[in-house]
């Protein structure tokens, strides 16, 4: 635990055990958020979107994928210029980037949390069969697509993965990170409070896992080349593993065992 930070889930939790004879749906739903909101969930998939953002910026064209503000001032950029066919693909990001968003909330809708696998893994999933295909996609001509489906791919991420111990934060981009870390620090620097210190760490902490993910991207795709990419999807593969209870493991066993022992 940070210092002074005070730890709190959004959810109410229903904890008459007894009477339900098992933990309820609230409280399933609960604890699975809470798995979702860890802080060494957000660690990684801030190193995951640092990595993700050396990798276009480097390997696909001089990109940053991650978030739509560049794309749309260079689409604006070629719009002024008449420049159609290269402003087309900043466009195209823009709108798998709108895409990945409602999808995101379109398997937040269909999927609750209570199910045997919740809408934090089914878009873990999602992501992951998005971005391991991109390891066999040869740079050049298809840069255009690799980078649309990275800019889903992360708007899936910053939609889904919104809070770190009920902070407000971003895993892919790090603007609103360091404006609410700062103004933390400010109010602690200022009112002595040490709660407010507590969450300007958690937000500075994500700023270093997300430049750290940037900086070793960049030194492994020159050492090691393209194939590198296959650690953003284990990455996520990892975290899915963070976020998921032991309860729903159990229900997932218990699903495989049904289904093989039909077919037996």
């Amino acid at each position: 635990m940070l210092p002074g930070m005070v730890y709190y889930r959004d959810h109410a939790v229903d904890f008459n055990f007894k009477r339900h004879g098992r933990k309820s749906d609230m409280s399933v739903v609960t604890s699975q958020n809470a798995n979702a909101e860890r802080l060494a969930a957000a660690c990684v998939l801030s190193i995951i979107g640092g990595f993700l953002d050396i990798y276009t910026y480097l390997c696909r064209g001089k990109v940053f994928a991650n978030a739509v503000t560049g794309n749309m001032v260079l689409f604006g950029f070629h719009l002024a210029n008449l420049e159609w066919g290269a402003g087309a693909k900043y466009l195209l990001a823009i709108f798998f980037y709108a895409l990945g968003v409602f999808a995101a909330e379109y398997v937040h809708q269909k999927l609750p949390a209570a199910k045997r696998i919740g809408w934090h893994q089914s878009v873990l999933i999602l992501e992951i069969a998005c971005l391991a295909p991109v390891i066999f996609v040869p740079y050049g001509d298809f840069d255009f697509a690799v980078n649309s489906l990275i800019s889903f791919v992360c708007a899936l991420q910053v939609q889904t993965f919104r809070r770190v111990h009920g902070l407000p934060f971003a895993s892919t981009m790090c603007t609103g990170n360091l404006r609410s870390g700062t103004e933390a620090l400010f109010r602690h620097v200022t009112g002595k409070d040490r709660t407010e210190l507590g969450k300007s760490l958690h937000y500075y902490l994500v700023i270093v896992c997300f430049i750290s993910g940037a900086a070793a991207g960049a030194v492994l795709l020159h050492r090691f080349g393209h194939f590198v990419f296959f650690l953003a999807p284990a990455g996520l593969l990892a975290v899915f593993f963070m976020v998921t209870t032991k309860r729903q493991f159990a229900r997932v066993r218990g699903t495989f065992r049904k289904i093989f022992r039909k077919r037996a």
